[in-house]
């Protein structure tokens, strides 16, 4: 599953430093159980059956050993090899994900080069898709399991689509209200889910222990060869197994790589293939089973309680990617990829915690489409593969640029390392472009729509910047003028908020400008992002004293927190800043943007640049400043 810098924010580790854990090792390899092993964790419930689905060969016993074959190895060379033992060491400050990668990348080059930013994009949009997907395919999965239930059968088919429907409806509505306290039952849940699932394959294995033999890798190069073109679409449904994958190194900041190692080699990954196999040793004795093998498994004495079971499992796994939106999206805002949008905080303890609303709203919106649209989990699975698989092309070349850049590999070495799982995503990603036509065109336009709005709001952000800082008065010459001839003066302190410290505000300008006065003290403020995830408290703010009545100030904030203005500048007074909240203006600079076609971006472009400001979150909102202490002085501008 695509996960972005901290794909999965939802249990009560989260917003956390993995050095300020003091819970134990173990008890952090059960919380990522919950967390980051939910979308793999629920791949078995259509996994087998899609890649069975595609097999056309006369030799089913060949068929069943190869598609087990194929998943043993995925999950052994992407997963086992690929993440847990190479890409985890790629962490950005402790954290993982796309764009903490790219951001690292960036910061190992030593500049922000196009080709990394727009791989970081790539990543970022196609992370929406699965965010979309997931909860789509994994509740919907679940909702067909009712058909399969004893004594229902295809009575209950049209009532499929409006229960997984009503269960995700439920699931949005409640996002307002944090995910803290249920975070705590994730962990234990997943457990005996993984549990579970080893338990029901391990009663087929042993009836039918020639399964074992899919271990053997010429199963699944046999099974690709002999069918040809179906073969490569086998191969897309069997990277279904491996779904999820990139979250073991997305939500490496909430669990560290040692408990996120432990849970997958000690408990996830014995578990999935047990049931892989149990499924396979089901189908070789009983071939009816293919149509379904993993509702199949299950005793008619114990279905409803593992349906209910399998039902809680997909819930968190949604709840999962959903969080996840909320911090990608939350990220991206830092980073400057998206435009400002109202982020809430639900709970005061844990930083993570968050809600955007209008993430939640068009994700809910989305996800019903997929049901309208697709109507089954086997037509959502051709859409599923092709973003996964495309972000992890995304993280493997993002990862070269590590190993030669800030790493310093040798070239043959990086190349050694590098090259095979670049080779296998990129024969996977092939594999998955085969359904385009079935379902893959969605991800991948929605994808292509989300570059396309997040290159353009980094371009126009870009543009205004140069062409304030080129028309803008250098800070030291308006303080000289401003000693010399000082205008009426008025007692209250002014925060002008800038991205350039070292020009003249446009809100100063202004203020000069029309209302003739200055305040007795005025502080020139610089909000940064730094290229990590968080800033420690003694690094965030800077001061400089500029003259009598001028002071520099420059907050710092890591591109996974949220800037508290008014709290970071009270931290200022062990720095000999001293503020009366109560008598404080902050002064913001509001541009009016005018699209031109003259220069920058197309007219076309320009339009989307401006409605995405206009729809910007407030200022006041976002930095948290108290509304009725804001000022704002506002330019026209062209782009």
């Amino acid at each position: 599953m695509i996960r972005a810098l901290s794909a999965r924010s939802s249990t009560s580790h989260e917003g956390q430093h993995v050095a300020d854990r003091s819970n134990g090792v173990w008890a952090l390899t059960a919380g990522s159980v919950g967390v980051v092993f939910g979308d793999i964790g629920t791949s078995p419930i259509y996994a087998v059956r899609e890649a069975l689905a595609h097999s056309s060969g006369s030799d089913a016993e060949a068929t069943v050993l190869g598609v087990i074959s194929l998943i043993f190895w995925a999950l052994t060379l992407i997963v086992t090899l690929k993440y847990v033992v190479f890409v985890l060491n790629a962490d950005n400050k402790g954290e993982g994900g796309t764009l903490a990668l790219m951001a690292l990348a960036q910061r190992a080059v030593g500049r922000r080069t196009p080709l990394i930013l727009v791989l970081g994009m790539c990543g970022a949009a196609l992370f929406y898709g699965d965010s979309l997907i997931t909860p789509a395919i994994s509740v919907l999965s679940a909702a067909e399991g009712i058909v399969a239930a004893p004594g229902m059968g295809e009575k209950f088919q049209p009532f499929v689509i409006p229960t997984a429907g009503v269960i995700l409806i439920g699931l949005f509505m409640v996002q307002s209200h944090g995910t803290a306290r249920v975070g705590w039952y994730f962990g234990p849940i997943m457990v005996i889910w993984f549990l579970l699932l080893a338990g029901m394959g391990l009663v087929f294995i042993v009836q039918t222990p020639t399964v074992m033999r899919g271990f053997n890798p010429v199963y699944g190069i046999k099974l690709i060869t002999d069918n040809g073109f179906i073969g490569l679409v086998i191969l897309g449904s069997v990277f279904l197994a491996v779904t999820g994958a990139e979250a073991l190194y997305a939500d490496m900041g909430h669990f560290g790589k040692t408990p996120i190692r432990l849970a997958w080699i000690v408990l996830v990954f014995p578990a999935l293939m047990l049931n892989y196999l149990g499924q396979g040793a089901l189908v070789l004795t009983d071939p009816a089973a293919r149509e379904n093998p993993f509702f199949h498994m299950i005793p008619a004495t114990i279905y409803w309680p593992v349906l209910v079971l399998t039902t809680t499992a997909t819930v968190i796994a949604s709840q999962a990617v959903i969080t996840g939106a909320f911090s990608m999206t939350q990220q991206a805002v830092q980073v400057g990829l998206l435009p400002r949008l109202t982020i809430k905080r639900t709970s005061e303890l844990i930083a993570g915690q968050i809600y955007v609303p209008s993430t939640n709203w068009l994700l809910m919106a989305g996800v019903l489409f997929l049901l309208a649209i697709f109507k089954n989990s086997s037509n959502l699975a051709a859409a599923y593969g092709i973003a996964v698989t495309a972000t992890m092309v995304v993280t493997v070349l993002l990862f070269g640029v590590i190993t030669r850049s800030y790493w310093h590999w040798p070239l043959a070495l990086s190349l050694a390392i590098v090259g095979p799982f670049l080779l296998i995503d990129i024969v996977f990603l092939g594999a998955n472009t085969l359904k385009i036509a079935q379902g893959g065109w969605f991800p991948l336009t929605l994808g292509a729509g989300l570059v396309l709005i997040m290159w353009t709001w980094n371009r126009g952000a870009r543009i205004i910047s140069g062409k304030t800082a080129r028309d803008a008065v250098p800070l030291t010459r308006m303080i000289a003028r401003l000693e010399s001839n000082p205008p009426r003066l008025a007692k209250r302190t002014a925060i002008f908020l800038t991205p350039n410290p070292k020009s003249t505000p446009i809100a100063l300008l202004h203020n000069l400008k029309h209302n003739q006065v200055l305040h007795e003290a005025n502080i020139i403020l610089t909000v940064t992002t730094a290229d990590i995830p968080r800033v420690a408290q003694g690094e965030r703010l800077s001061i400089e004293v500029l003259s009598q009545r001028f002071t520099a100030v420059s907050l710092s904030y890591g591109f996974m927190e949220m800037p508290d203005i008014p709290a970071a500048l009270d931290r200022g007074r062990e720095h000999g800043l001293r503020l009366d909240r109560n008598a404080t203006s902050y002064f913001f600079g509001r541009h009016s943007v005018v699209a031109s076609g003259e220069e920058g971006m197309p007219v076309w472009q320009d339009s989307l640049f401006i409605f995405l400001m206009k729809n910007a979150a407030d200022p006041t909102q976002f930095y948290r400043i108290p509304p009725g202490q804001v000022v704002e002085l506002g330019a026209q501008i062209t782009v």
